[in-house]
């Protein structure tokens, strides 16, 4: 007998999921009904900048040839869920289209987070997270003129280098004492700022915004920081991180983690066996995590419970990260912070070539827990396989891309 997974949310976790049912049920037994709010299927956000150098939208489409022409796959774009009854395992959309399931995976994502000052709804206002939010932007900046974007973590940067692609002239503002507060340390975050000023975007760490202010046309003229300093702007992007969508939630009866999320256990289900959450609206015991990886090991874990597996669970998040911000090199793994009780801190900077490194040692000096990387990350590879484990040459050596064996 066949039965019905309704997916809510189209996205990068929500579109694995999917792939996942389907690659490891030749027979049938599911039929997947997805809800996809956006106008168009899943697609890579992680590259969403590349969309305004070179790559179209269909470029962008994650989704394959075989799963959009398969029968057992629904896919409903334009299509808003709106409330679930779970006692009646039903979920229902804006159209007034009632879904009936039998298990139902909520992939909702996040929105971007607004803080909530005035002058936020001006025109020239922007958030940065969808096709449709680039191409607003590709109409809205001005050549030569200044633009500012709220937050300095990945998303700020990328927004930076979106804003460069259209002529506009970024400032960067970041609440904390440096830039990708949550990836580097204040060493990787500094030098991070200098290369990224030297490449014209101006950098204003430790600050955070107060207002931003019309002009005499009625649109976005500036903005106030929270030291008074105004900054000229023609447009201004919000790209201060994000929420998780799961406004369905306490309607249907759901928990939330404690800093939001639908509330799942290790296996990423809720406290209804009917009902899981995948990707950035879950908090797994508790936490959310805003990365692809993570969202992707949920949605395999919940995929094998779906096909058979009760002893499925999720393995846990990997946050390393290696990236090119506007063409500088920065990578952070494990401890990045130094957090672990004992541990000790190794740091090269090469102020001339622009690089710093870091390697966090626990207490007996050898064992690897942590790093940072920044203007030259070429040894990412190898010390992240070396995390929790004894180094295999002197810090100094691997920060300088020396042997390993």
């Amino acid at each position: 007998m066949t039965r019905v997974l309704v997916v809510v949310g189209h996205g990068m976790a929500g579109n694995r999921l999917i792939e996942e049912v389907r690659a490891g049920d030749p027979e049938g037994r599911w039929r997947i009904v997805v809800a996809a709010e956006e106008p168009r299927p899943a697609y890579d956000r992680i590259s969403l900048s590349s969309y305004l150098d070179g790559k179209t939208a269909a470029d962008l489409d994650i989704t394959t040839p075989r799963l959009r022409a398969d029968p057992l796959v629904d896919l409903r774009l334009n299509t808003r869920v709106t409330g679930l009854d779970r006692d009646a395992r039903t979920v229902t959309c804006a159209d007034g289209t009632v879904l009936p399931y039998d298990a139902l995976v909520l992939a909702t994502g996040s929105r971007p987070f607004v803080p909530p000052v005035p002058g936020k709804e001006l025109t020239g206002c922007f958030t940065y997270r969808t096709i449709e939010d680039l191409d607003a932007l590709r109409e809205a900046v001005r050549p030569g003129e200044p633009a500012v974007v709220i937050g300095g973590g990945l998303l700020g940067l990328e927004a930076a280098r979106v804003l460069r692609l259209l002529g506009g002239v970024p400032h960067v503002v970041e609440m904390a004492p440096h830039l990708m507060p949550l990836q580097v340390d204040e060493g990787g975050g500094r030098v991070l700022a200098r290369l990224v000023g030297e490449l014209g975007v101006d950098v204003h760490c430790g600050n955070g915004l107060a207002s931003v202010d019309a002009g005499p046309d009625g649109r976005v003229g500036s903005v106030t920081l929270s030291d008074g300093t105004v900054l000229p702007a023609s447009t201004v992007v919000f790209a201060a991180g994000v929420r998780p969508r799961d406004e369905l939630a306490e309607p249907a009866g759901l928990e939330r983690g404690g800093r939001g999320g639908f509330l799942v256990d290790e296996r990423c289900r809720t406290a209804d066996e009917h009902v899981w959450a995948v990707g950035e609206c879950a908090a797994v015991l508790g936490t959310c995590y805003g990365l692809a990886a993570p969202g992707y090991r949920m949605a395999e874990t919940v995929a094998r419970q779906l096909l058979g597996s009760a002893s499925a669970v999720f393995p846990g998040a990997d946050t390393s990260t290696k990236l090119k911000l506007l063409g500088v090199d920065v990578a952070g793994f494990g401890d990045v912070h130094a957090r672990t009780e004992g541990a000790m801190e190794f740091i090269r900077e090469d102020r001339a070539a622009g690089t710093y490194g870091k390697l966090v040692l626990a207490r007996d000096g050898r064992t690897l827990l942590g790093g940072v990387l920044a203007g030259d990350a070429g040894g990412y590879a190898v010390l992240r396989t070396l995390l929790g484990r004894e180094l295999t040459a002197p810090p100094e050596l691997l920060l300088a891309g020396g042997e390993t064996l």
